[in-house]
């Protein structure tokens, strides 16, 4: 009786002693030093994106008024007139050169080119990036470019988030977390929106969902906003009061609203990528296209000029209700030929803002057929839900919205929205706007997170129990000969003692390294295997430790001994940890009712 309850005991206190090792998260207190990094990188990143909005308006004022100035005047008030049709393709033809001669890296929006560095270069980003994606921005921006500020910030303040890095003595986590935190400054410098820059960077940039980069990213984002109210910038940056009942058929509008904005975002991912296949036939060097792009951007200038520019006017109106049918319709359309177009071609700019007003547009021409709501409200919806369907970041579109317009009231309708508008794309297209540019270069990735099994399953849960062990009398010729008998059903087997302790494991490149070494054939396997380092795992540790430990010993199979009295208790190896993929893959298909209906 005393036995069994010492026996108890001792494996109670050792099951208690594994169990204090474990923790919900795995972070350390070195995340403090990354957030006070992350501070900097902030700094940085508000500077970088105040400075790009200013680059934007002096390169339009050279641009389309002649004046080196930095006052906000509105390229629809040149006094160029025809003229105008050449200035995008002069940015155009600049923005080829500088990617030709400077980095091949500004081209595009952004986005792509962050989620490639974070995921295949170990999030180390070219010095020249940080300088030459907002020069080549603005300049795109500021010639015509129907483009967004947001998608060369992100780009810009992740390689200055990079670039700290880099100088500095961090694993390829904590570079990657400074990385995302100096895109997600530069995203609230932009907008105001520091909650959905942390969304985002959940959402889209980090690819895992952990403290360890959640708070630095999170510091980075509030030091933005902070330092973008010092700065005196406008927050909200589109204010609207407006709302709408909740009821049974207003939910049904949200959720059409949701539909057409998902069909919407295929549409313009659809469109984009067409453009790119375009200009991929063509017999010219890839440094001539944006030639091509910016001819198209001025020639829709002139069918809608206020298609052209980041167009946060446009926004502005469509949220007072300002724009009427025929001009949101027509909006609508220029806007997505010349920006699909544009950015089909390599030209530098941003999505987001892009995706805001098309969608906008298209809930405008919408209003007149949908339940009454306040003026803006749909297009408000539809602003949100197409960018949450193109980017496939539903989350980041509905607090983005929020942000953008000060107006919590409108959380439910915006939700709805685009959680629809999400359903919709993810049902209709393999891969969004952003990860569809990363396929094409030969990449895969998987925007799913989950917890690892690994990490929820223990070895007793996996390990073979009746296990085949050797006595550590059998000598070496007895070992060779069982191991290479054809009714022999293993490769390895664990050595015991008469107490069933384990001495270690035989297989045959250990038979035939200890016959290279001149070990007599009469030799036990006691004698053999005296001194030797033994690797075992224990029945209450879990799988994902049991295989960083496979790995760094790099063996197949393990000895499981209990923890109270050190004796086998079974044998574990890759196959066993394979089994729970394959559980894990059986719960997913796996159909069962557990009230009267039988399993599928």
């Amino acid at each position: 009786m005393s036995v069994i309850s010492t026996k108890s005991s001792a494996s109670a206190k050792a099951s208690h002693k594994a169990s204090h090792l474990l923790s919900d998260f795995t972070t350390d207190p070195r995340v403090v030093i990354i957030s006070a990094i992350a501070v900097f990188v902030a700094s940085a990143g508000v500077l970088a994106g105040a400075g790009l909005l200013q680059l934007i308006k002096l390169a339009t004022n050279i641009a389309y008024f002649g004046r080196f100035s930095f006052a906000d005047l509105k390229l629809q008030d040149s006094p160029l007139g025809l003229w105008t049709v050449l200035v995008p393709v002069a940015g155009s033809l600049i923005i080829g050169l500088m990617a030709r001669f400077g980095s091949e890296k500004i081209r595009g929006h952004g986005i792509p080119e962050a989620i490639e560095a974070i995921l295949l270069g170990r999030s180390r980003l070219d010095p020249k990036v940080a300088i030459l994606k907002p020069l080549s921005s603005a300049i795109s921006i500021g010639t015509g470019g129907p483009f967004g500020a947001e998608g060369p910030i992100i780009m810009t303040g992740g390689a200055i988030g990079s670039l700290i890095a880099q100088m500095l003595p961090v694993s390829d986590n904590e570079r990657k977390t400074l990385l995302v935190a100096g895109a997600a400054a530069g995203m609230t410098t932009v907008f105001g929106t520091p909650i959905a820059a942390i969304m985002l960077a959940v959402e889209l940039l980090l690819f895992e969902w952990t403290p360890r980069s959640f708070i630095p990213v999170t510091v980075a984002a509030v030091v933005a906003a902070v330092e973008r109210s010092l700065l005196h910038m406008p927050a909200p940056l589109f204010p609207f009061a407006g709302g709408v009942d909740i009821s049974v058929l207003q939910l049904g509008a949200w959720m059409l609203i949701g539909i057409l904005s998902g069909l919407l975002s295929g549409v313009l991912t659809q469109l984009v990528y067409g453009c790119e296949d375009f200009f991929l036939k063509l017999p010219i060097h890839w440094m001539w296209w944006p030639l091509i792009g910016g001819l198209v951007v001025g020639l829709g200038g002139l069918i809608e000029p206020q298609a052209l520019g980041v167009g946060y006017d446009n926004l502005a109106s469509m949220l007072r209700g300002d724009v009427v049918l025929k001009a949101a319709l027509l909006l609508l359309v220029v806007k997505a030929v010349i920006w699909s177009v544009a950015l089909g071609s390599g030209t530098s700019g941003g999505v987001l803002a892009p995706l805001l007003i098309m969608g906008g547009a298209m809930g405008t021409a919408l209003s007149g057929y949908l339940p009454d709501a306040s003026p803006g409200f749909w297009a408000l919806l539809a602003m949100a839900a197409t960018m949450g369907g193109t980017m496939r970041s539903p989350l980041t579109a509905t607090f983005f919205a929020v942000e953008l317009t000060g107006n919590t009231h409108v959380l439910l309708p915006l939700i709805a929205a685009c959680g629809t508008a999400h359903g919709v794309t993810v049902l209709l297209m393999r891969r969004s706007i952003l990860t569809e540019k990363v396929a094409r270069r030969g990449h895969h990735l998987v925007r799913e997170y989950r917890v690892d099994p690994f990490a929820l399953t223990r070895v007793r849960d996996v390990m073979t129990k009746a296990v085949e062990s050797v006595s550590d009398t059998m000598t070496l010729h007895g070992a060779a000969a069982f191991l290479t008998n054809p009714k022999t059903g293993h490769p390895s087997f664990p050595v015991v003692d008469a107490n069933h302790h384990v001495l270690g494991v035989i297989d045959p490149p250990s038979v035939l390294r200890w016959r290279r070494a001149g070990k007599h054939r009469t030799a036990t396997l006691k004698q053999l295997l005296a001194g030797s380092k033994i690797s075992v795992a224990y029945p209450d540790e879990f799988l994902d430790r049991l295989a960083d430990r496979l790995m760094q010993v790099n063996i197949s199979h393990l000895p499981v001994i209990s923890r109270e009295d050190q004796r086998l208790v079974g044998y574990i190896g890759w196959k066993d940890l394979m089994r729970v993929r394959a559980r894990s893959q059986a719960q997913e298909t796996q159909k069962t009712a557990f009230f009267g209906a039988r399993q599928a």
